[in-house]
């Protein structure tokens, strides 16, 4: 084949997949946040979050009908510090209800960038579909002088658009990274470049409109999940409790003291904490509370029987996920079961 047919074929092949883009659906979930904001002056930090409707945010990148058939829905408008368990079961129900009806091939969720890492798990292990779920942001206001909401949005819609994203579980599409759900994490306060996965790096780049694939997530979903989040109206309740030099189990023991079905304890290091606390712990899970162990470092797992005896004490351990993250499995996963062994399975395997 010629170079000058080659070059045909290729430009045929890339407008044919630009015109099936085109033709895909996306619904724009919008949840408030940065990307909703709207401040007094364009050049200063100060702003109110979730401020501007979904169809305002559409209106500053009108080229992203060109991308797919767009449209918007407002399910909530929040700063995402106020994100809640029933606005997750809301959205998650929604996401299942769109895709088994077929309103939609994709579906873009706009929220605020300090829960969205909780939110993008929770999605994960819930929406019961391979099609595309993408999250997306904002680290300034809408009203900023340099806003990178319209681009991150955009660039949402390229991901969820695309015939890559699928069966991939729930994403977050972020300054021109794509990361699994299950592994981002909000680094930094201030940054745009603040999602990151400390362990693994982004899984795709987008750029120019268009989203390249270079590794995927082998966890589990919620396609494979044996929990039914159309069935659920209340999860259990799981809290952290967190450790530092010299800690007292005064969180552990008013945790006790509430009747909660989980405890999630951000050990230091590989999931350590002194011996108030493992007092407290063992006490804990001898009472019939999940005690399960995690880390307040920002990377690495924890592991079963380094220097903690979970057999002995009645533990379970998080793996790789954070504090935030390990409450969100335990609580749906105790909706099927409190057995130990079976909840440290559903940790190894989603």
């Amino acid at each position: 084949m010629s170079k000058f047919r080659m070059l045909l074929l290729l430009l045929f092949v890339s407008l044919a997949i630009q015109s099936m883009a085109q033709n895909v659906r996306v619904k724009i979930l919008a949840t408030g946040g940065t990307i909703a904001g709207a401040g007094a002056s364009s050049t200063r930090a100060a702003y109110k979050a979730g401020e501007l409707p979904i169809d305002q945010l559409l209106s500053a990148v009108p080229d992203i009908h060109k991308v797919a058939k767009v449209t918007g829905e407002q399910i909530a408008s929040i700063g995402s510090q106020d994100m809640s368990i029933d606005i997750w079961l809301k959205i998650a129900k929604r996401i299942n209800e769109i895709f088994k009806n077929n309103e939609a091939d994709a579906i873009v969720i706009t929220h605020g960038t300090d829960t969205q890492e909780e939110t993008s798990y929770f999605l994960r292990l819930t929406v019961k579909s391979d099609k595309p779920v993408v999250l997306t942001g904002s680290m300034r206001p809408a009203t900023a002088i340099s806003a990178d909401g319209p681009k991150n949005l955009y660039d949402a819609v390229v991901v969820a658009a695309s015939p890559k994203s699928a069966g991939r579980g729930v994403l977050v599409s972020m300054n021109e990274m794509v990361f699994s759900g299950r592994d981002v994490t909000k680094s930094n306060s201030t940054s745009t470049s603040t999602f990151q996965s400390a362990d693994f790096g982004p899984i795709g780049l987008v750029y120019d409109g268009m989203v390249e694939y270079y590794r995927k997530t082998e966890r589990l979903t919620g396609t494979s999940a044996p929990w039914d989040i159309d069935k659920i109206t209340k999860l259990p309740r799981v809290d952290i409790a967190y450790m530092y030099a010299d800690a007292p189990a005064t969180a552990v023991n008013a945790f006790v003291k509430a009747k909660v079905d989980g405890i999630i304890f951000a050990g230091v290091g590989n999931g350590n904490m002194n011996k108030a606390n493992l007092d407290a712990l063992a006490a804990a899970a001898k009472s019939g509370i999940i005690v399960c162990r995690d880390s307040r470092t920002y990377s690495g797992r924890v592991t079963l029987h380094d220097e903690v005896d979970d057999d002995k004490y009645g533990f379970i351990v998080s793996d790789d996920l954070n504090a935030q993250k390990s409450r969100i499995l335990l609580m749906l996963a105790l909706t099927v079961t409190k057995d130990r062994s079976k909840l440290q399975e559903f940790f190894f395997t989603y």
